[in-house]
């Protein structure tokens, strides 16, 4: 007689959307929501744009804390995606508040933390999932979360702003939005069963770096530099060449869809090609993409610029997620929280060189931290392509694993 299951995961398709949920709280929500409703509350006199560089930056810095800690923790993936998720709705709300000074620094840097606790919890508990389920399509649903969050959190504060709503009003609604969504992961995840013991968490510091993933994670950093150049610059680009308001507020909507499709169509191509050769193309549209407005500036390049950049994002964090977690000899948490540390550290050093090149060249400072960022994104590709040929043999078997 054959005993039941005690514990039956949930189907694949439950299982990658409660992945794309969890990113889109954590990243769309918690962490990039900031974006739209930045303008909204310099608008009503509650922070200038230095300040919101100040909580930017603050957040910035959060997320490389949480990449460094993530692993240490020594929690399991699934209880620390919850403790980052319910973390990240009280750090929403609570924005809507304004507290002594420090308050709202200090919220943007914990939830920096939350998010990267988030993404490097659901990246390990969803994809050890699906891939014991194989069904390893189901991943492009799950990277689809962060550009969907992204267009959620966006639409709704434009149709707010237009509606009138006080920027703390959004902050709330937004904490409302993010419970709302998490539930649905909370009962996925209390459905899961026990992951296996290397994708249980453990500490970073016993984890050897495997060979030859060094040069990947400094091609993560790389991508968080060059990435974050026209991430904080486009819509000030924007403004100076075009003068429709309406278009400011979708932009930011338009880039989130574009990296949410982008996930999807990423899936088709990792069918056909390896995950470091799909790296390397999209490393060099990025710096494509970071190129354009430095050279030329007008409504087309801005925009095609966004497009190259909104449509490569994901498909790099994908493929250098699941990249890592192939090459990962057990503990795939502390693998993936040193690629978010990589990639957070090149984040916050992008703004940093680019301060520093308008002090010295106020005129044609941005354009030349651009261009430097469009230079580290094509080396690395040429890198990444050259790696890639050099394994090329191994990419289909690597391939079956999400």
């Amino acid at each position: 007689m054959t005993l039941p299951t005690p514990h039956a995961d949930p189907p694949a398709w439950a299982i990658g959307a409660a992945g794309l949920l969890s990113l889109a709280v954590a990243m769309g929500i918690g962490r990039f929501a900031f974006t739209p409703l930045l303008p909204l509350m310099v608008q009503a006199g509650q922070i200038d744009v230095a300040g919101g560089g100040w909580l930017a930056a603050a957040n910035y810095a959060g997320y490389l804390l949480g990449g460094v800690t993530a692993a240490r923790l020594g929690r399991s993936a699934p209880r620390l995606a919850v403790v980052a998720l319910l973390a990240t709705v009280l750090l929403t709300a609570a924005m809507a508040f304004e507290g002594p000074a420090g308050w709202w620094p200090a919220l943007r840097l914990l939830a920096g933390v939350a998010s990267a606790w988030a993404f490097i919890a659901t990246s390990v508990w969803c994809l050890t999932a699906l891939a014991r389920q194989g069904a390893g399509a189901w991943s492009s649903v799950f990277y689809a979360g962060v550009g969907t969050g992204i267009a959620l959190a966006g639409l709704y504060c434009l149709a707010g702003a237009s509606a009138g709503a006080a920027p703390g009003s959004l902050w709330l609604q937004l904490g409302a939005m993010a419970l709302l969504l998490v539930l649905p992961v909370l009962w996925v995840l209390a459905r899961l069963s026990p992951l296996p013991a290397a994708a249980r968490g453990s500490r970073a510091s016993a984890v050897a770096m495997p060979p030859g993933s060094r040069g990947l994670v400094g091609c993560y950093a790389l991508f968080g530099f060059g990435y974050i150049l026209p991430a904080t610059f486009l819509p000030v680009m924007a403004r100076s060449v075009v003068e429709d308001p309406r278009l400011f507020g979708l932009a930011w909507p338009a880039f989130g869809v574009t990296g949410a499709l982008s996930a999807v169509v990423a899936a088709a191509l990792l069918r056909r090609a390896s995950r470091l050769q799909v790296w390397s193309a999209s490393h060099a549209l990025m710096g494509v993409g970071v190129l354009l407005p430095s050279l030329w500036r007008n409504g087309w390049t801005i925009a095609l610029s966004a497009l190259l950049v909104g449509g490569t994002f994901m498909v790099v964090t994908l493929a250098g997620v699941q990249e890592i977690r192939v090459r990962a000899p057990g503990d795939a948490t502390a693998l993936v929280s040193r690629m978010t540390s990589a990639f957070a550290a090149g984040q916050i050093a992008g703004p940093v060189a680019s301060s520093l090149l308008l002090r010295l060249w106020p005129a044609h400072g941005l354009d030349i931290a651009l261009q430097a960022g469009a230079a580290v994104l094509l080396a690395s590709a040429a890198w990444l392509w050259r790696v890639s040929a050099s394994v090329g043999d191994q990419a289909p078997a690597a391939r079956a694993r999400p």
